[in-house]
């Protein structure tokens, strides 16, 4: 079946070619519609208290979107004329100021501290309202709302919140995602150009990759949508983790060549062993991404199905389109030639076997201290942490932060029934609370000897609507900062007693649920990635000791990775350890199962173990060092120019993990083979023997 269908790829590739060309018009029309989600926190389990009431604030009041907007030096009635024309803007749900419940003339010495505190800041300079909108937080709705009311306002005003930061996040990843690619394609020449002996080979190469990348953009319409993280990265971790398939094929098909009289034959028994090949070695990077699919906050999924279906797509490309695109080449493939430019590595290999006890107590010694410092890497997980401090959003959240003390709002939702004295009690117990700035409820801003029938609806719904009513908490302290953790659970202790049906939300409640959620995650991927590989490992080498050595020096080179941000004192994003030990494990465990193979092989052959993996550590250099290379490439341009946080430090810590996989696999792994092969004898079915 395999052959027959390799036979006829091969004898039509004109055809072949214009089909895949074809295939790009829906996956380019995929890609336009598939929607980008913007908000980390909306992959939060739904089941938790703080997206419960995220939900209600969205779907009843429409406040789950707010944004402070930070007024100076402005008279009282243009301020007011400004309410009225950002109420008057689609998207807008509601937009409060203090002439929603005192009229402008009343002096502001006479209004209730509550209010006055709220709505001024203590030098009384500038002013604060509060804008909420229809759509969620990261809605398309929510961002283009955002954009009329900016274009409203002067250099007098500041607009903060987790939506403004969103949009800015968006504005600047769709501004630097054509640079990605181009950037990581270029670098991924360059490298490819240093390790290939044709100069047309890697633009052949880039081609082939190209439509899987492509194809797998496309085809995310079918999850509807996917997260910004994932745009950003998926198509140059797609690049980096199978552009090895395309140099597995063409070696394959050079070494098929000289058997046949047809090139296309050649190619043809290229196909059936290059994907007989692929199907084992792609199985570990799925795997990877697989792990990532276990995690509860539901980020990982989505990162985690579009690059397995990256890898799929990638084998499938390179033993459909790649093949064919190199017979229409093959002529200038072969004839514009040049010299490998990465060395032979006979006298490095046989260094690194002299002194093996060296380089194996070295790593044996590495462990302790790089576990250590990797578990104690400082993490962040602040939206406004991800983005420039010159961002607009950044910069008005400081403003927020500086004139009114105010760097996060907790939002409290209780039962309307709940007496206006037990809502007062539970109110004075929370101001009591440390970093709590201010307290916003519904007597606060009507007063509680106002009857309810003569509150305008416009001003009641602020506050109560469909039998649930909102307090609004305005606290001293950032999202994800261990005082805020303790402040919300301190919250939502005192709310519970009042009102068991309670839920606190917003910003620093859902983040605090995220700090807990990624910390467990981070175990339970490490784990499940871990048992993956020992099995798969297990299998292809039918042993119980090649596993575990394999992934433990795969498991030293992450260590040391996650180690260099504790040694330089940098705090790295709290998703980058998780991505790091999926994907650079998946990743580069395909670099020890090579070297191991042809240990295996040279031992089967009758050599003696020094001999044989002398052989397996040089032969497998240069294709450690090319698909290093690539993967590096493919990451470190992005992590260069890119100026969000979160896809920086991700691209780096990918582009050095890669490095140091290489490194560790090309000094260590040699010298760990040759000490444990006796081991590795007993606790294996015929290593040695076929």
């Amino acid at each position: 079946m395999l052959s027959r269908f390799a036979k006829i790829l091969t004898r039509h590739p004109t055809i072949v070619t214009g089909i895949a060309i074809l295939l790009l018009i829906p996956c380019a029309l995929g890609f336009i519609k598939t929607k980008v989600n913007y908000d980390i926190l909306s992959y939060l389990p739904k089941n938790l208290d703080s997206v419960k009431g995220e939900d209600v604030l969205e779907d009843t009041f429409h406040d789950a979107a707010t944004s402070m907007l930070v007024i100076d030096g402005m008279s009282s009635k243009d301020i007011s004329d400004l309410k009225e024309k950002i109420k008057e803007v689609p998207g807008v749900n509601n937009c409060v100021w203090v002439d929603d419940v005192a009229d402008l003339s009343v002096p502001e010495e006479m209004l209730p501290d509550t209010v006055k505190d709220l709505f001024y800041s203590d030098s009384a300079d500038s002013t604060m309202m509060l804008i909420t909108y229809n759509g969620s937080t990261s809605s398309e709705e929510t961002f283009d709302a955002i954009g009329k009311i900016k274009s409203l306002l002067n250099k007098q005003c500041f607009l903060s919140g987790f939506s403004a930061m969103q949009r800015d996040m968006k504005n600047l990843l769709e501004g630097e995602m054509p640079y990605y690619v181009l950037l990581a394609g270029g670098l991924c020449l360059v490298a490819m150009t240093f390790c290939l002996e044709s100069w047309l080979l890697p633009i052949v190469f880039l081609l082939g990759i190209g439509f899987a990348i492509l194809y797998n953009m496309g085809t995310n319409i079918f999850l509807g949508e996917i997260s910004y993280i994932t745009r950003a990265i998926a198509a140059i971790l797609q690049l980096g983790v199978t552009m090895d398939y395309s140099i597995f094929l063409i070696n394959r098909y050079d070494e098929e060549k000289p058997k046949f009289e047809d090139r296309r034959d050649a190619m043809a028994s290229a196909i059936q062993s290059t994907f007989l090949s692929l199907a084992g070695s792609s199985l570990t990077t799925v795997a990877g991404f697989l792990a990532l699919c276990f995690m509860s906050l539901a980020l990982g999924k989505d990162i985690g199905i579009v690059m397995m279906k990256g890898v799929v797509l990638g084998v499938f490309c390179t033993v459909t389109v790649l093949p064919s695109l190199i017979l229409l080449f093959d002529k200038p493939i072969h004839k514009y030639t040049h010299r490998i430019l990465i060395p032979p590595f006979d006298r490095g290999s046989n260094f690194i076997l002299r002194h093996r006890v060296i380089f194996v107590a070295a790593a044996l010694l590495l462990i302790g201290p790089t576990f250590y410092m990797q578990s104690h890497t400082q993490v962040y997980y602040n939206i406004d942490k991800t983005l420039p401090a010159t961002t607009d959003s950044v910069v008005a959240t400081d403003k927020l932060k500086q004139d009114f003390n105010m760097a996060t709002t907790h939002f409290i939702i209780l039962d309307d029934n709940l007496p206006s004295y037990q809502t007062k009690d539970m109110i004075d117990e929370i101001k009591k609370l440390n970093g709590i700035e201010t307290v916003l409820s519904y007597d606060d801003l009507v007063g509680p000897a106002v009857p309810s029938d003569f509150i305008p609806d416009s001003v009641k719904e602020i506050c109560k609507k469909d039998g649930r009513q909102i307090v609004m908490v305005n606290s001293q302290y950032q999202a994800a900062e261990n005082e805020e953790n303790e402040q919300i659970a301190q919250i939502t202790k005192i709310t519970k007693k009042y009102d068991p049906t309670s839920q606190v939300t917003g910003e620093g409640a859902l983040t605090k649920d995220l700090v807990e959620i990624a910390n467990h995650d981070f175990t339970v991927t490490s784990y499940i990635s871990i048992i993956l590989m020992l099995i798969i490992v297990a299998a292809v080498f039918r042993s119980i000791a090649v596993p575990i050595i394999l992934v433990a020096v795969i498991e030293l080179a992450i260590f040391l990775n996650l180690s260099i941000p504790y040694l330089t004192g940098n705090v790295i994003s709290f998703i980058s350890p998780i991505v790091i030990n999926c994907v650079q494990l998946g990743a580069t465990v395909d670099y020890s199962i090579l070297m191991t193979t042809r240990f295996q092989e040279e031992l089967k052959s009758g050599k003696n173990r020094l001999d044989a993996i002398k052989i397996a550590s040089s032969s497998s250099f240069r294709s450690i060092i090319t698909s290093a290379l690539v993967f590096f490439c493919a990451t470190t341009g992005v992590s260069i120019i890119s100026k969000m946080g979160i896809i920086q430090n991700i691209c780096a810590m990918l582009a050095r993990g890669a490095i140091i996989s290489a490194a560790v696999i090309i000094l260590v792994l040699p010298a760990v083979l040759y000490v444990t092969e006796p081991v590795i004898e007993k606790l294996s079915y015929h290593f040695h023997t076929k």
